[in-house]
């Protein structure tokens, strides 16, 4: 835990509670909070504080918390009355508190902090909802929340209330819930840190806008996963900022969200979009037992009773890459034998007729697939659960088959998805009850199952650790930043610095004709009119010079070599700090349309080889590096390392903001960077 050692049973399961501002007026916090209280006292002590007295359910309100015993304290009173209530609570001896009003400015929420961490306690908050555990009888927030096997930590109390009726609709619930408020001790991290061990919670979610220590969160992201323990995460910053304002072109293209993307896929986590979204890919997890542990996509077979919804359905998980296969004869001629003339058999099935002659075939079909060994998962789609509703004396029979499809996914320890056009009948309620996700459409099926196969793919690693900060670099320049770098082995055309006209004409015949001219002190050169390429003598260096001290009036000037090394691409290559998560490398395809069409992969810095390789690979246009058409494949290895010697250098100098490598051309001999700079913090 990131405060004081803790145990978490003090917040979770505590031996007493005491709810300060309890009152008996429904509509009130402190009735919610109080009767929430009230529900576990067969499990502890409860203690209800009103000074104005009265009594809930028998209960009767006491004045103060002076003279009990109480480990958890819940404070719903006025901001100006929170600070004196946590003081008495610490003096009684609480060792938690859940500060449901708001603590006032930042620097009160923060004191407030103090205190409360100084006496070895811990605190949940303040402006926050609340926290419910209901494997322990632990009910201290506003609002239902189902039990079930989803353990979530959020930032929204609203959307908590969403996700809880969306489960309870679906038959599933919570195990455990954590509302964040402003995290002055208790944050995201920690919260879902005690959700890798809590043995009833098989699925995490997590809605977080403020990441505080990301990094962190990453790692325990990781070792949920290694835990078996999936998490969904649900995060806001899709909307696209505006750029203008960027200091440099990675600046512009790494956004956190992008950012949080990034941390999800290399920690094995699920970044979703919506409530739904992670509810639907919840019960589909839930469901989920004995996938191939290869990384190999689940096969998924298709059950329709109707052709066109059959169809539909399998090209719903084929475009969201969940194979279905073709199945083989033997398998086909099985269902054949027990389905009317004419009926598809090889994926997806088509029932024709067979389910509303005898509603048994659902179940022998599903049955024989579950068994065939050639599906890891079975989609039934259409009409299933609505027999009963137009003719009521089949809701037993409706309700047995139900029960029989959901026997076979427990017997075979293969899911079964089902999609149908009917609503909250009895044979639905049989699935639900057993475990079996039912969807309303099939691409919230296709969906929740894409995403699950994800997860069980990833391979996720610990974040890399940051290394010693090196010495502050004297400024963000060229001719800094390329120095940096190439002490670290990074490659640089040839080239020298120089104030005039002269100066520069003597260097490029030192460096050999064709040259480049680059002004100085410019991030974003040749929007500037700051480069000139291949000047072919001394006028034409001349001429270059004179044009840029008039553009951009700058001082200083760098003469390179020219460089083109044939089969070359140019590639950006950037990291940029982040509040939360700190250095975040990119590295994507370069040249003048790189923030027009983006093609870019990010990850935490540093890098290893292995991760700068991935990031190369994972591009769009990746085909370019390895041999596309017949080119030669350019020199990955080269291109990963100087990835890493750019990540490393940024990541070392803290005082750098940003810092980026544009163009670095990558051609079969190599790396080359043709320009380089950093913003520098605070200027």
């Amino acid at each position: 835990m990131t405060g004081p050692d803790q145990p978490p049973d003090a917040l979770f399961d505590p031996a007493s509670v005491a709810v300060v501002g309890a009152s008996a007026q429904p509509g009130k916090w402190g009735y919610w909070l109080a009767k929430g209280a009230l529900t576990g006292r067969g499990r502890r002590q409860v203690h209800l504080v009103n000074r104005r007295g009265g009594s809930l359910d028998g209960v009767p309100f006491r004045a103060g918390l002076a003279g009990l015993a109480c480990e958890h304290v819940v404070v719903a009173v006025p901001p100006a009355q929170v600070r004196p209530v946590v003081t008495e609570g610490l003096a009684a001896g609480a060792r938690c508190f859940t500060v449901i009003t708001s603590g006032g400015e930042p620097a009160e929420e923060r004191a407030l902090a103090r205190e409360v961490t100084a006496r070895g306690a811990r605190l949940l908050g303040p402006n926050c909802m609340g926290l419910v555990d209901t494997s322990s009888e632990l009910r201290l927030s506003w609002g239902e929340f189902p039990a079930g096997a989803v353990g979530l930590v959020s930032q929204s109390g609203n959307l908590a209330l969403e996700i809880g009726r969306l489960l309870g609709r679906a038959g599933q619930g919570f195990s455990r819930f954590v509302s964040l408020g402003n995290q002055r001790d208790i944050d995201a991290a920690e919260a879902l840190e005690t959700l890798v061990g809590h043995a009833p919670t098989r699925v995490l979610a997590a809605y977080v806008e403020d990441f505080r220590d990301g990094r962190r969160l990453a790692g325990v992201l990781a070792a949920a996963h290694a835990a078996g323990k999936p998490v969904l995460l649900l995060t806001v910053g899709r909307s696209p900022a505006a750029a203008g304002a960027a200091a440099s072109h990675t600046g512009a293209l790494v956004s956190s969200y992008d950012t949080v993307a990034a941390v999800c896929r290399d920690s094995g986590a699920l970044l979703l979009e919506s409530a739904g979204e992670l509810v639907d890919t919840a019960l589909c997890l839930l469901a989920t037992r004995g996938w191939p542990t290869d990384g190999a996509a689940p096969r998924v077979a298709v059950v329709g009773d109707s052709g066109g919804q059959g169809a539909l359905a399998a090209d719903a998980f084929a475009v969201r890459a969940v194979p279905v296969p073709e199945l083989s004869a033997d398998v086909a001629r099985r269902l054949a034998e027990a389905l009317p003339p004419g009926a598809g058999c090889r994926n997806p099935v088509d029932l024709a007729g067979a389910g509303e002659a005898d509603l048994g075939s659902y179940a022998r079909v599903t049955q024989t697939l579950l068994d065939s060994g050639e599906a890891d998962v079975v989609a039934l789609t259409g009409y299933f659960g609505d027999y009963a509703s137009a003719d009521p004396q089949r809701t037993a029979h409706e309700c047995a088959v139900a029960g029989a499809l959901a026997d076979a996914a427990a017997r075979t320890g293969r899911p079964l998805l089902v999609h149908t056009m009917a609503r909250d009948t009895p044979a639905l309620a049989v699935l639900r009850e057993r475990g079996t996700p039912v969807y309303e459409r099939i691409e919230q099926a296709a969906a929740a199952l894409s995403g699950a196969a994800r997860l069980a793919a990833a391979a996720p690693a610990d974040p890399p650790s940051l290394p010693r900060p090196a010495p502050p670099a004297a400024d963000g320049g060229y001719e800094t930043v390329r120095a940096l770098l190439a002490t670290r082995g990074l490659a640089f055309p040839r080239a020298e610095f120089v104030t005039d006209a002269e100066e520069a004409v003597a260097v490029a015949r030192r460096v050999g004709f064709p040259v480049v001219l680059k002004a100085m002190g410019l991030a974003h050169k040749t929007e500037a009119g700051g480069v000139a390429l291949a000047l072919a003598d001394a006028d034409a260096v001349r001429a270059a010079l004179a044009r840029m001290r008039a553009s951009t009036g700058a001082a200083r000037y760098a003469v390179e070599a020219m460089a083109a090394p044939a089969h070359a691409h140019e590639l950006i290559v950037g990291v940029r700090h982040d509040p939360a998560f700190g250095p975040v490398a990119l590295a994507g395809i370069g040249g003048l349309t790189a923030e027009l069409h983006p093609d870019t992969g990010l990850a935490l810095a540093p890098l290893t080889p292995a991760r700068a390789r991935a990031l190369l690979l994972g591009l769009r246009h990746a085909p370019l590096l390895t041999g596309w058409r017949g080119a030669p494949a350019v020199d990955l290895e080269a291109a990963a390392t100087a990835l890493c010697v750019i990540a490393d250098v940024a990541a070392a100098h803290t005082e750098f903001t940003e810092l980026e490598v544009n163009p670095l051309l990558v051609h079969p001999g190599g790396a080359l960077a043709l320009d380089a700079h950093a913003v520098v913090r605070g200027v």
